[in-house]
């Protein structure tokens, strides 16, 4: 999803919301998160989880086209951690990736077997293999 996504589904709810407000609303709200990254290094949301910058040490490391070893600097990223609310909501969504999934492979496994399934045996069938009532006979 684009930034312009948001923008037109956040104008979308409100009848009385422009789409050129909801961008500067969207807008103003971005520059927030990072005006507060870069002053106070952290920012948390609740139900949406924490934007955070931490510094990554120098290192050795490798270029992946020449194999060449390389130096990497230190240097400051920005990391995010899921709130518990969107944590919850991304494990329903595997959730039903997975039934989707065991739904797809036992369709197919349905339509891969024998056309000929194997035939149970039917009470006629079964009569001759039947013992004589013994209480009958006497």
């Amino acid at each position: 999803m684009t930034k312009k996504e948001i923008v037109k589904l956040i104008a979308d709810q409100d009848k009385f919301l422009t789409q050129v407000k909801a961008k500067e609303i969207v807008q103003k709200t971005f520059d927030a998160i990072i005006d507060a990254l870069v002053t106070e290094k952290r920012i948390e949301l609740r139900n949406f989880g924490v934007f955070e910058v931490k510094k990554r040490a120098a290192r050795k490391a490798r270029n992946p086209r020449t194999g060449e070893k390389v130096f990497v600097e230190e240097k400051y990223v920005v990391t995010f951690k899921p709130g518990k609310e969107m944590e919850k909501r991304v494990r329903e969504l595997e959730e039903q990736e997975n039934a989707r999934r065991l739904l797809a492979e036992a369709e197919n496994a349905a339509q891969n077997q024998s056309p000929d399934p194997p035939q149970l045996e039917t009470p006629d069938s079964l009569s001759s293999n039947v013992i004589p009532n013994v209480e009958s006979q006497s």
